[in-house]
């Protein structure tokens, strides 16, 4: 095993300061994720920007599920050479600051897409969801060296429950001050993309200021692309040494694609499928994010007592109930209704499905960003997380150009369950992970 440069010691707690600035990061950039690929945009995109009724919006949701594959195919290509350059040159802050950069730009000039402009919809879709995807990956890559592994739930999930308090204070702004995602709004609503563009730059301000850059670089006479080859080819090597590392990945691979699908189409499947309220949709607003997280941190806390693998699993069951609910929330409702007499309509018992859902997303997402942090070796944390993000964005391109396509054959309602077959297959594979052994691996290659 080759050895590795020294580091600082990372195995307590950063300061208070430099945590919460790391955190700040999911708080400003969860505005992009909630009202642009979420809920505002992908609805207004679907509905209005490309709109047919008359074949039930799929071929609008085809191409809303086209921008997000290539987004996030593009993210498989680049993420893991990112990181490679960025554990050697100790540039992670450097290449955080370009992606949060160009994420705010591209995310800004939503405002010129206009009914019928659909192509220029597409290019900025691709263009700010592969910059805001790149980010994730890139701010992930800084919390092994947050605190030691027992801790790394805890620091996840605080991130991630602080990202969701981000998403309801930038979706109360949008419900309050700019309404309604319909064509009779939308000079209007097409400010949701510049809001959720100033919203991230002010926001995420703390964690350039605040969270320090460790690494130390290597020398510098040495091109960009002939580090991330030399490197990557060497992890490639090394892998024999990190199984459990790549047996989860593969487990996130399914996992992922099935939450990518609720992200880009939930919002989507309310319109559409349930045929909810502009009402009813606000309070699964608000609803989404505060179960999230309090998922994302009730987890972090589990996961460190229960160990990470454990809490991963408990999360994809709640997940295929989370499934299993929203495809029979109109079935359900007219069952409730036959045997006691009630009156509800599928909208509300959906806000029931909702908190289920929003439990589910908080936790699964904190819980595999801190597993990767465990068995990441402090010197290869970004090129780790490259490959965390490849394997996130790779799971984007299959599980949405999955749906994509089999919505337009059997509808959307139906499609929604190629998520429970992703959840139980992640399960199946995540049973061939010893995390003992994953945190073994990565101690023994830091101290080799």
């Amino acid at each position: 095993m080759p050895s590795a440069p020294a580091m600082p010691n990372a195995t307590a707690y950063a300061t208070r300061r430099e945590i919460f600035g790391w955190a700040m990061f999911d708080f400003a950039n969860q505005a992009y994720t909630l009202l642009i690929i979420t809920v505002v945009f992908g609805e207004l995109f679907t509905t209005v920007i490309v709109g047919d009724r008359n074949d039930g919006y799929r071929l609008a949701n085809f191409l809303w599920s086209l921008a997000l594959a290539i987004s996030y195919l593009m993210v498989v290509i680049s993420a893991p050479l990112c990181g490679a350059i960025m554990d050697y040159r100790a540039e992670k802050k450097r290449f955080l600051l370009f992606s949060y950069m160009a994420t705010v730009a591209t995310t800004a000039m939503l405002y010129f897409v206009e009914p019928g402009y659909v192509v220029l919809g597409l290019l900025l879709i691709v263009l700010s969801n592969y910059a805001y995807s790149m980010g994730e990956s890139f701010i992930a890559a800084f919390l092994p060296e947050l605190g030691p592994p027992d801790a790394l739930g805890k620091i996840s999930g605080f991130g991630w429950a602080l990202g969701y308090i981000g998403g309801l204070v930038a979706a109360g702004f949008t419900l309050v001050v700019l309404g309604e995602a319909t064509a009779e709004n939308y000079e209007r609503i097409r400010w949701v993309g510049p809001f959720a563009a100033g919203f991230f730059l002010v926001a995420a301000i703390p964690t350039f200021l605040w969270l320090k850059e460790r690494g130390v670089p290597k020398p510098h006479g040495v091109s960009y692309r002939h580090i991330a080859q030399q490197r990557l080819w060497g992890t490639f090597q090394e892998l024999r040494y990190f199984k459990d590392l790549s047996i989860f990945l593969v487990s996130l691979l399914f996992s992922m694609a099935g939450v990518y699908i609720i992200i880009a189409f939930a919002f989507i499947y309310g319109a559409q499928v349930i045929g909810w309220d502009e009402s009813v949709r606000n309070i699964m607003f608000i609803i989404v994010q505060i179960t999230a997280a309090a998922g994302a941190i009730g987890f972090g806390f589990l996961q460190d007592k229960l160990g990470a693998k454990h809490t991963y699993q408990m999360t994809l069951a709640l997940w295929v109930a989370a499934i299993v609910a929203i495809w029979a929330t109109p079935a359900l409702t007219a069952w409730l209704n036959q045997q006691w007499g009630w009156q509800w309509q599928a909208q509300h018992v959906f806000l029931i499905v909702g908190c289920l859902a929003g439990l589910s997303l908080g936790s699964s997402q904190s819980a595999s960003r801190a597993l990767v942090g465990v068995f990441s070796p402090l010197e290869k944390s970004a090129e780790f997380f490259g490959f965390w993000g490849l394997a996130n964005k790779l799971a984007g391109v299959l599980g949405i150009v999955m749906l994509g396509v089999l919505q337009t054959l059997i509808g959307l309602q139906a499609s929604i369950l190629l998520c429970v077959g992703l959840f139980i297959t992640a399960m199946l594979i995540c049973v061939g992970v010893n995390e003992r052994r994953g945190r073994e691996a990565a101690v023994a290659w830091k101290s080799a």
